[in-house]
């Protein structure tokens, strides 16, 4: 993976939303604090910030989807910070998982996809648009 500032600030898999029927579904845990995502993909997530933080910083995190009791967990690096008149956003991309964080990320984000389609898809579909190219 490249460190240009370019390659760091575009995913090339699909974002999704982290919000369902209007409801935070997922959650990043940081130093203690739980905060709700704006959206999250494979390669990475974002989530809201005032304050401009450090870019290149590497940490530790925890994913939260909610209802499950189960942690993703891993290494993130801040990729870029957009500000905005209602408040920033901060970006992060994935470094690593602990364990079999990756696969349950995927198995996560299929599972939001299935629940969240306007229309019938299979899983087979659903997996094939999480790891698939970004739409947007």
């Amino acid at each position: 993976m490249s460190d240009t500032s370019a390659s760091n600030e575009r995913r090339t898999r699909q974002r999704f939303a982290a919000q369902r029927d209007g409801k935070t579904i997922f959650w990043v845990e940081l130093d203690g604090h739980r905060l709700p995502l704006n959206d999250l993909s494979l390669e990475g997530f974002s989530y809201a910030s005032e304050i401009s933080p450090e870019l290149g910083l590497e940490f530790p995190f925890a994913l939260r989807l909610e209802g499950i009791p189960d942690r993703v967990r891993g290494r993130a690096r801040i990729v870029n910070y957009v500000n905005a008149a209602a408040g920033g956003q901060v970006g992060c991309r994935f470094l690593s998982f602990d364990g079999d964080g990756a696969f349950d990320l995927h198995d996560w984000l299929t599972v939001h996809v299935i629940t969240s389609a306007s229309v019938r898809i299979s899983e087979q579909e659903a997996k094939a648009i999480v790891a698939g190219p970004s739409l947007i």
